[in-house]
């Protein structure tokens, strides 16, 4: 194996970011984990990342063989990432000053939404770095589902279809990423890797559900449902608390359920106004006191929460890929999810748990109750579920298909001279090109 040095942009989400957060999950999670396997096979990885708070360090060594960099891009404070675009020009004009500055050689360029590619894009026309992308979402996919509600620019569409054109590799995470990418954008399906996210089994593993339900403070007793991650209306929580309602009310099934997630460690509808909005619908549900919302929490507790719950529920209407269900199922809890995006193809029907349609409280209470009314069905689902994740997602195999992509990138593109000293006039719009292009 060729040790390579890489360049991995993430302008938004920082490997060093907690999850929970409204512009923090799945990427930084991707981000982090990706970087730590390719680095313990070899290869030294640098990740850009936008500096949003004034005491982080221009440079963080996050692991053995990856560095984070802070880039001063607009403000140092958190910033949504639908108001990022206009501080690109920034981050651009740095990257291109470290790398021409250090000469450092890189032999390739990974970037992480559609921002870090426009990034990636201009230091491929300057300096002649190959770079593949992984979008995480899609801009026209998600204007679909959301239509006025996303609040992205327009110039978004434009920018992910020139990286679409010039990126020497995209990353589709699922076969409904692939599907969109070719039929929204012309992709063309030998440019396309289907490479999925993971899980890391040394996090998350089976533990004694007693255990875990005592060092959370939790009961003994009585079936746990568990939604865990971003506090957005896209995740489709308000669905879960209804579902939760006629569970209780037409099957007489005690439950509850447990939220995870937020600005703030507690509960804050101030910070995360998602919660006041889901802690209402729970209200006028008659379930909020069946509903304990428990704000944030850092990944080292999150396997207490997988394993004290009988069954993780993910149903969003819009879901790219959805890292959350692997690592549930990764702790043996069945995962009832939204035939949406990636779940749809980690989530296996009958299986490992069940697939449902978005925005079906009806249902899903149908689902929770096949499961949680069948302790045997229940734990036959989470042996089936340890298996299939263990088998086919963990983070480490999911490194190595993404070397090997890089090779294949490497070994195929035409040789191009770096221009590590001259300017290179970009054909951007010039609302998006930088002072030296």
């Amino acid at each position: 194996m060729t040790r390579r040095r890489l360049l991995w942009i993430s302008e938004h989400a920082s490997p060093l970011a907690l999850l929970g957060g409204a512009d923090s999950g799945g990427q930084n999670v991707y981000v982090a984990q990706i970087a730590r396997h390719l680095a313990s096979i070899g290869h030294q990885v640098d990740i850009l990342t936008r500096r949003d708070s004034p005491e982080l360090p221009t440079c963080v060594h996050f692991d053995e063989g990856v560095r984070v960099i802070h880039v001063p891009a607009g403000p140092p404070e958190p910033v949504r990432k639908e108001d990022l675009l206009p501080h690109m020009r920034a981050f651009t004009a740095f990257a291109l000053r470290h790398v021409r500055r250090e000469r450092a050689r890189y032999d390739l360029v990974h970037a992480n939404f559609f921002m870090s590619s426009l990034v990636a894009a201009d230091l491929k026309r300057a300096v002649g770095i190959p770079f593949v992308v992984t979008f995480h979402a899609l801009g026209r996919v998600r204007r679909l589902h959301q239509g006025d509600a996303d609040s992205f620019p327009e110039e978004r569409l434009a920018i992910e279809d020139r990286v679409v054109a010039e990126a020497d590799r995209v990353i589709a995470e699922c076969a409904q990423d692939e599907q969109d990418l070719g039929v929204h954008y012309g992709a063309h399906r030998k440019r396309i890797a289907t490479i999925p996210c993971g899980f890391d089994p040394s996090e998350f593993w089976p533990m004694d559900q007693g255990v875990a339900r005592a060092r959370l403070g939790l009961p003994d007793d009585g079936p746990i449902i568990l939604q865990l991650g971003r506090m957005v209306p896209r995740k489709g929580v308000d669905n879960v608390i209804r579902g939760l309602a006629r569970l209780r009310k037409k099957q007489g099934i005690a439950a509850r359920l447990l939220i995870v997630g937020g600005e703030s460690r507690e509960p804050d509808p101030v910070r995360t106004p998602e919660i006041g909005r889901l802690q209402a619908i729970a209200q006028e549900a008659g379930v909020a006191d069946a509903v304990t919302f428990t704000g944030s929490r850092g990944r080292l507790e999150l396997r207490d929460y997988y394993n004290a719950a009988d069954v993780f529920v993910s149903t969003p209407w819009y879901e790219p890929f959805g890292i959350t269900p692997l690592e549930a199922m990764a702790c043996g809890t069945p995962v009832i999810g939204s035939a949406v995006g990636g779940i749809k193809s980690t989530v296996i029907d009958g299986e490992t748990g069940f697939l449902v349609p978005p925005n079906r409280p009806d249902v899903l209470a149908a689902r929770l109750g096949d499961v949680l009314g069948d302790p045997s069905r229940r734990r036959a689902l989470g042996e089936q579920a340890i298996r299939h994740v263990n088998d086919r997602y963990t983070w480490e195999s999911v490194a190595r298909s993404v070397a090997e992509l890089y090779e294949k990138v490497l070994s195929t593109r035409r040789t191009v001279r770096p221009n590590l000293g001259r300017r290179t006039r970009s054909t951007l719009p010039r609302t998006l090109v930088h002072p030296d292009f």
